[in-house]
């Protein structure tokens, strides 16, 4: 078991950035791939971005490539997700999500764990 809670939602400007956290306790964090997943009102859940294990290896959405970086710290049990640039379009609700299978995945379906979201809002 991997319990996550997020923080560091809010609402910002466009341009703006912001700095999500996603703390885990539970089954050994370095076990895990960790992935960044959103959902706007009436849309599915979609990826963001993943960070492998060891966090060597990171994976992006197009939507996002160039703007967010995905980044862990095992020793403190968390993952951040780092927003710059920020455009009305990255308005959802945030989740991390936890993956104990080695192989990449973007498929929601396919991540075991899942805290309860952070909300961002990024205004005109």
């Amino acid at each position: 078991q991997v319990q996550l809670v997020e923080s560091g939602g809010g609402l910002v400007q466009a341009g703006g950035s912001l700095r999500l956290s996603c703390a885990a306790s539970g089954r050994t964090f370095g076990s895990v791939a960790m992935g960044w997943f959103r959902q706007a009102p009436g849309k599915e859940r979609e990826f963001v971005a993943r960070i492998s294990r060891s966090g060597e290896r990171t994976f992006y959405s197009d939507s996002v490539k160039g703007r967010f970086t995905i980044s862990r710290d095992n020793a403190k049990n968390t993952v951040y997700l780092q927003m710059n640039s920020l455009k009305p379009e990255d308005t959802a609700l945030y989740y991390c999500a936890a993956d104990s299978s080695p192989i990449t995945t973007y498929d929601y379906r396919n991540y075991e764990y899942w805290g309860q979201g952070t909300q961002v809002t990024v205004s005109s």
